[in-house]
């Protein structure tokens, strides 16, 4: 017979382990969740293409750029590739947005940290259109210095 352990005693508001307080917005579960989820994603393209300039231009170079992906003749893993570098754009432009609206939510006035986060947003912002450019610069611009080559 194992040994007496007594029942754990409740754990404290405060407590790291407990339970959190029920939130009203996290109610539904399974397919209800899936179509909610879906429902707050499309409202935030909505949101990001009506308030956000940049997201705008770098939706409008996708625009060009994702059919020209799939249209050069590249082998599968190079073509993923250059698809990624396109959509990883406009996930940290996504998530820049984000952080940035956060940030206004919390004050409008002027603060070093503030500044701070928001420029460390926009520095993801380059470094992902800078993974895009070399993505395509390595893969596509052979191929296009190729293809003037043949013209002339």
């Amino acid at each position: 017979m194992p040994p007496y352990v007594p029942p754990p005693e409740p754990l404290s508001p405060d407590d790291p382990l407990s339970p959190l307080s029920f939130n009203p917005y996290k109610g539904s579960r399974g397919l209800m969740r899936g179509w909610r989820a879906v429902k707050n994603s499309l409202a935030g393209f909505h949101v990001a293409i009506r308030e956000e300039s940049a997201f705008r231009q770098e939706l409008a170079l996708a625009a060009i750029l994702i059919p020209c992906g799939l249209a050069v003749p590249v082998d599968p893993a190079s073509r993923v590739l250059l698809l990624a570098s396109v959509l990883l754009v406009l996930i940290v432009e996504l998530l820049n947005s984000s952080l940035e609206a956060a940030i206004d939510r919390i004050s409008l006035e002027r603060h070093e940290l503030s500044r701070r986060a928001k420029d460390l947003g926009s520095a993801a912002v380059m470094v992902a259109l800078l993974m895009c450019v070399m993505a395509w610069a390595v893969i596509v611009g052979p191929l296009v210095v190729r293809w003037f080559r043949a013209l002339l």
